[in-house]
């Protein structure tokens, strides 16, 4: 058998294996020793193929097409460089829980530490935040080794999807020529009976025994506990949490990527103003929770992470589908492995109801306050809160809401209200980078579901490329574009008091005008000056086809100054309140 069959049959083998095992779509950026893997892909009628020349990008359009599509989605590059520039994505695909199938081209092993050209050390170069790394053999047709392919294939996709989802690496050695023969007979070899994977698996859910529900019932011995969901996609749990929430009458601080806020089931228990009011001192202390049980990562709010600080000496239970270990703070915690859905139901079955209604009636109060400032404004001055909220209110129902990181995830904590909207909310908070959210959103796009993508202006620039794929494949989006000339979140930390460093090290104003750029990629281009011309843009952009930039100009000052006027305006009239 030449060369060439024998390389057509090996990667046909691998990639027949990788669709068996549940793969569907593929970002492909363009090289030369990667045309085995590329070329194939592209062949094959149940691969959804996506071309993105650069990798850095690629990757993370690749991690927002498998956050929205919630199943993997599988990279292709060349040797070299290439493979370098999906590092950041992986490493925000690793904290975030989200099934990448990482595919590198490489010399093969003659060709390594000689001086070949584009020939890097590729061997576990992602380290620990790959689940598995394998350097695949180089290729051969015999039937142990077809066996061999699918059985990695069929292990790749599988390893990324179970229990705690996140990237896999195989790494893939090629001679020349590189170009496979598609006129081959049996091109794609043989599947398993039925069309299942090679190795299929089947993935049971974690329960607590009696035993230890009992244990952890006894260490929550009084009646005002709380509930904290963080940032987490099931979309099943909002109904169970908030049965036990009536159960126990007990409130729930939903974080806005928790997928509670927004939907379809009852809300009276969701508390969405915590950020706000929790700021203050004497408000956490008259708050002083009996137990606190935490589903999902930790929430974005600086506010509650105070909270938790100041709360050490309560039960604190953290419960997780699987292993894992997500407790920032530092406090004694519980680590409850369990099906959340499974555990409040268990939870149910075996504790009595709480009765008590005062411990939920004072967060409910409390969090009326807070909804009543946050919700109105007595003016149309466009400011980050206000557009923010803007932008929430005039959402399309069934729609994503993406959001960058530093300032724009804060104002959606803090604008985010409950509403009935089946809204989904994404955003790359794994290792909370502004880099390649541009690209993220645009991935989440690609399941042809509008996007709104919510962003500040020094993310934006980090990944202005990444609108390419926008351009390219003539997806709907929506880019609201918070541009107050620099790091704006910077304005709240301490760092902001030193005057002779700031703008230069943390201001970092760009003094860019967007416009250009946007109207390169083919973009429709907007900039509103009141709430109401945002208002008329955003619903103007949701029904045009392509790619829309509202850019929403503010200053970095002026903005620190209105959020903290409304936070203390809310905190005078909380402790005016009669806490009984």
């Amino acid at each position: 058998m030449k060369h060439t069959e024998i390389l057509t049959r090996y990667v046909g083998n691998f990639v027949d294996e990788l669709v068996a095992s549940g793969l569907r779509d593929v970002i492909i950026s363009p090289g030369s020793r990667s045309t085995p893997l590329a070329m194939t892909f592209v062949q094959h009628s149940e691969i959804k193929e996506w071309i993105l020349v650069d990798e850095r990008s690629a990757a993370f359009f690749a991690l927002g097409l498998a956050k929205e599509t919630k199943r993997p989605v599988a990279l292709v590059c060349t040797s070299g460089t290439a493979a370098a520039n999906y590092f950041p994505a992986i490493v925000e695909a690793y904290y975030s829980r989200v099934p990448l199938i990482v595919l590198t081209a490489d010399r093969p092993h003659e060709l390594r530490d000689v001086g070949a050209p584009q020939a890097i050390e590729q061997i576990k170069m992602f380290g620990e935040y790959v689940k598995w790394f394998h350097e695949m053999a180089l290729p051969e047709a015999t039937d142990s080794m077809l066996i061999y392919v699918r059985r990695a294939a069929s292990r790749a996709v599988q390893t990324a999807k179970q229990d705690i989802g996140g990237p896999v690496h195989l790494n893939f050695p090629f001679r020349e020529p590189l170009v496979p023969d598609f006129t081959l007979d049996d091109l794609w070899g043989e599947r398993n009976e039925i069309d299942l994977p090679f190795s299929p698996y089947y993935d049971g859910q974690k329960q607590l025994n009696h035993s230890q529900l009992t244990s952890l019932l006894h260490e929550i011995k009084e009646k005002r506990g709380i509930l904290v969901v963080g940032p987490q996609a099931d979309e099943r749990l909002a109904e169970v949490i908030i049965q036990l929430a009536a159960y126990w009458h007990v409130p729930i601080l939903a974080d806005p990527l928790s997928q509670l806020r927004t939907g379809n089931h009852r809300k009276e228990h969701i508390i969405e103003g915590y950020d706000a009011f929790l700021r203050h001192q004497s408000i956490r202390n008259e708050l002083k929770p009996d137990f606190i049980i935490r589903f999902g990562a930790m929430p974005i709010s600086k506010a509650y992470l105070f909270y938790l600080k100041e709360n050490k000496d309560i039960p604190q239970f953290i419960v997780e589908p699987y292993t894992g270990y997500r407790e920032p703070v530092g406090n004694p915690t519980h680590m409850v492995y369990s099906d959340p859905i499974s555990f409040c139901q268990q939870i149910m079955n075996v504790s009595p109801p709480i009765e008590e209604m005062a411990w939920l009636s004072k967060w409910q109060k409390i969090n009326a306050i807070t909804k009543e400032y946050l919700e109105t404004d007595t003016n149309d001055q466009l400011t980050e809160g206000n557009a923010t909220r803007t932008v929430i209110e005039e959402l399309p129902n069934r729609t994503i809401l993406f959001v960058g990181n530093s300032m724009a995830i804060r104002d959606v904590d803090t604008f985010l209200m409950t509403n009935s909207k089946q809204i989904s909310l994404l955003a790359n908070r794994g290792a909370n980078g502004i880099d390649g959210v541009v690209s993220s959103s645009i991935g989440a796009a690609a399941t042809r579901r509008r996007v709104t993508l919510l962003i500040g202006d020094l993310s934006f620039y980090h990944d202005l490329n990444g609108l390419l794929a926008a351009k390219h494949y003539e997806l709907d989006m929506t880019i609201v574009l918070m541009n107050n000339n620099g790091g704006g979140i910077f304005s709240f930390l301490p760092q902001s008091q030193d005057n002779k460093h700031f703008e230069l090290l943390f201001g970092t104003p760009l003094h860019i005008d967007f416009k250009h750029a946007v109207q390169m990629y083919g973009g429709t281009y907007r900039v509103p000056k009141t709430i109401e011309t945002l208002r008329k843009e955003l619903n103007e952009s949701y029904e045009r086809a392509g790619l829309t930039v509202i850019e929403v100009r503010t200053d970095r000052t002026e903005n620190s100054a209105w959020h903290r006027e409304k936070w203390q305006a809310i905190h005078d009239d909380i402790l005016q309140m009669r806490w009984k």
